[in-house]
């Protein structure tokens, strides 16, 4: 049963997790889309999508909660005033997992996240 078991280890210790995490995030709001293993993009997506909500809606706060994550000033102020505006009237659901097949040397299923 996985009763009680809210995210994916990804077999990693915790702080490379969250560093792992993180340098996927900050990536993805750079780019706007790119390409990992299906686990991590799954995890990336939970992070991602409460953080384009919290973006609708600006203020200091909220600012200082992306902030947290993201820990660069111009890249919280692209979410801010590029990204998060475009979903102002959409209920969630702001990036899109497509899988891209099986990675060559290890046969680790791929794939890309975009924003929608």
């Amino acid at each position: 049963m996985r009763h009680r078991k809210a995210y994916r280890k990804l077999s990693k210790p915790t702080p490379q997790r969250k560093a792992l995490l993180k340098a996927l995030l900050i990536s993805l709001f750079k780019h706007g889309k790119i390409v990992t293993t299906l686990p991590r993009a799954k995890e990336v997506v939970r992070i991602a999508e409460k953080l384009l909500t919290i973006a609708k809606n600006d203020s200091v706060h909220h600012r200082r909660l992306v902030y947290a994550w993201l820990q660069d000033r111009d890249l919280v102020r692209k979410v801010f005033v590029e990204i998060a505006p475009k979903y102002k009237d959409r209920n969630g659901g702001y990036t899109r997992v497509l899988k891209a097949g099986f990675r060559r040397g290890d046969a680790a299923e791929q794939a890309v996240i975009e924003l929608v």
